[in-house]
């Protein structure tokens, strides 16, 4: 008798937490963002993130990869969680310096093939810009956000997110702003349906 309520039991728990995450899964919500500038052009490669109580800021294991192609970064823009660990693999026949003189992430990868044994960890919130002591054109920009949920937008300035019910906070940012310039943000309200948000940054030339 004692074993069949014990069995019980273990089937009622697990029908609970069957019941609690078909709940949240039902809360959750599509949103579509568009991107422009202020003259309503869209901004292909804009990074958006979503603000949300309850996720967690930093990871300890999400890992990124930056690659060195053709003389150049790619992907050219990437974002990563906080504490996330990127690797900068050179695929090129030719040795690269991989360097970033950003406070958010100051770096240097001195002249070499093939991937560097360390990773670099980018363990604060902002923009890295990247360069190549021996390429000056090859540029590229690592953006780092306190958040899991993130996107870039396509080439019609549409990023999709998957966001929870509730009342958050959704920033955008482009590699053409100035460099001194925050993320524009907007507030947005996620029902159990899908939602669509604008924002409009002010980028650079």
């Amino acid at each position: 008798m004692a074993e069949r309520r014990l069995h019980l039991r273990r089937r009622a728990d697990g029908a609970v937490l069957a019941a609690a995450m078909l709940a949240g899964a039902a809360s959750a919500a599509p949103v579509t963002v568009t991107v422009t500038d202020s003259a309503g052009k869209p901004l292909q490669e804009a990074v958006v993130y979503a603000l949300v109580k309850g996720q967690p800021q930093q990871t300890t294991t999400a890992t990124a990869e930056i690659g060195q192609r053709d003389k150049q970064f790619q992907p050219h823009v990437t974002v990563v969680q906080t504490g996330t660990s990127v690797s900068f693999p050179n695929f090129d026949t030719v040795r690269h310096h991989v360097y970033s003189f950003s406070p958010v992430r100051t770096f240097e990868l001195k002249l070499y093939a093939g991937t560097p044994a360390k990773p670099v960890v980018f363990d604060r919130p902002g923009t890295a810009a990247l360069g190549c002591n021996v390429h000056d054109r090859m540029t590229a920009w690592v953006h780092v956000v306190d958040t899991p949920l993130f996107a870039k937008t396509d080439a019609q300035g549409q990023a999709k997110l998957e966001l929870p019910a509730g009342s958050h906070l959704l920033r955008a940012w482009h590699f053409s702003q100035p460099g001194t310039a925050l993320p524009a943000e907007v507030p947005l309200q996620v029902g159990g349906t899908p939602v669509r948000a604008a924002v409009q940054i002010a980028a650079g030339g």
